[in-house]
């Protein structure tokens, strides 16, 4: 999942919006065959959860 400079990604779990370079440091996934993307705050707190392979209705 390639991130445009134009192109407005939000936050799967909190909505958080970020464009461009701002969501280069995001955590992306593919869960059921859809791409999720998660800021930086999300990805920390759930962290063990990701390494798990755990899918994101579960944290």
């Amino acid at each position: 999942m390639g991130v445009d400079e134009d192109e407005t990604v939000s936050c799967h779990l909190c909505g958080t919006r970020a464009t461009g370079a701002e969501a280069l440091t995001w955590t992306t996934a593919v869960e059921n065959g859809r791409h999720c993307a998660f800021c930086d705050t999300c990805s920390r707190a759930h962290l063990r959860a990701m390494e798990g392979k755990l899918d994101s209705a579960w944290w």
